[in-house]
């Protein structure tokens, strides 16, 4: 099934379940208010939505039309937000570009930061900055909504607890980051606001594209338009959804509704080497600072700048018959101009 939630005035929003083609939607408030509280009682709540899933694909209850516009993050707020580097290929690059070495236990041992889980934005909001010098970046991701998870999972308990997919772009100020993390003290100001795709879906939608611990699907980012990146987030995944989940479990238990993010997708050439611009015929970047990367090593210095005010970003994935399967993140970056 496929859930959202959409803007009702509340901070958390209305559940609601939509159709699969994502063109309609049902409230399911009768069933839990917000997603977070089915989450809660996941055991109890699901059947129930899916029979009401059920019944809409049949238009079998009141419906109506549904609008991406009008869609919150699945989760307008969670309890947790912890984001891995999945995608070694992507820690490799990054780490390359402001000159860090790359430990080789980077390959066995998971890379989590734990983000701001307060304030997301919904889908189709705009990314709101002071200033363009803090080099605003986009960062196409998958992520998973858990269930609870208890403190030292294996990988098999946290593969089972795994009840949402979504798509995210981690907005990333790449500025600001090199002198964050030279205090040793990791991220904080350089992660702001992440954004969740409109729509929530359980694995079981998916079909073919989930094996249980990751999706199959190229992500498709574009900026101002044109593709910027087609990375198959099947493969090159270091770790799989499993595994960062249960890394994120290891001292502490994970409660109902904590997300857990892929990292950025990111692929190698099929020579081994850094990924090409799709333009070339490569799967291209799911952010900027790749590109930027790939940019140095072939020329010796970045020619693509971070994101400016009026630049637009579009983060989707497609099924194989070329549907949104979670429709569209799509965010224009606007100067802040302090609060009204």
């Amino acid at each position: 099934m496929k859930l959202a939630t959409l803007d009702n005035g509340t901070r958390d929003g209305r559940l609601v379940v939509v159709s699969r083609d994502l063109t309609r939607c049902t409230d399911a408030t009768s069933i839990a208010p917000t997603l977070q509280a089915a989450l809660d009682d996941w055991a109890t709540v699901a059947p129930k939505l899916e029979l009401l899933a059920e019944s809409l694909s049949h238009d079998a209850v009141p419906s109506e039309r549904f609008h991406e516009h009008d869609a919150l993050s699945p989760l307008p707020r969670a309890y947790q937000w912890a984001d891995g580097s999945a995608y070694v290929n992507h820690v490799e690059l990054v780490r390359k570009a402001r000159g860090a070495e790359m430990p080789d236990t980077f390959w066995t041992d998971p890379l989590m930061y734990q983000g701001g889980s307060d304030t997301f934005l919904a889908p189709r909001a705009p990314i709101r900055m002071a200033d363009e010098a803090y080099g605003i970046d986009m960062e196409g991701e998958v992520a998973v909504i858990v269930g609870d998870v208890p403190m030292a999972a294996s990988v098999d308990q946290a593969r089972d607890a795994i009840r949402l997919v979504m798509l995210v772009n981690d907005v990333s100020l790449r500025g600001l980051i090199p002198g964050e993390l030279a205090k040793g003290f990791g991220f904080f100001q350089s992660k702001p606001s992440s954004a969740f795709s409109p729509v929530a879906v359980t694995p079981d939608e998916l079909g073919d594209a989930w094996d249980g611990s990751k999706v199959s699907l190229p992500l498709r980012v574009d900026l101002n338009g044109q593709p910027l990146g087609r990375a198959e987030a099947g493969v090159d995944m270091t770790f799989e959804f499993p595994d960062i989940v249960a890394h994120a479990a290891k001292t502490r238990p994970l409660g109902a509704g904590a997300i857990v993010g892929s990292g950025t997708v990111s692929n190698k050439d099929a020579d081994g080497g850094p990924g090409k611009p799709v333009a070339e015929g490569g799967l291209g970047y799911s952010c900027l600072a790749e590109l930027r990367t790939v940019e140095t090593i072939l020329s010796g210095g970045p020619k693509t700048p971070f994101m400016r005010f009026g630049d637009t970003v579009r983060i989707e994935m497609l099924d194989a018959e070329g549907h949104s399967i979670f429709g569209a993140i799509e965010q224009t970056v606007e100067k802040y101009e302090g609060a009204a």
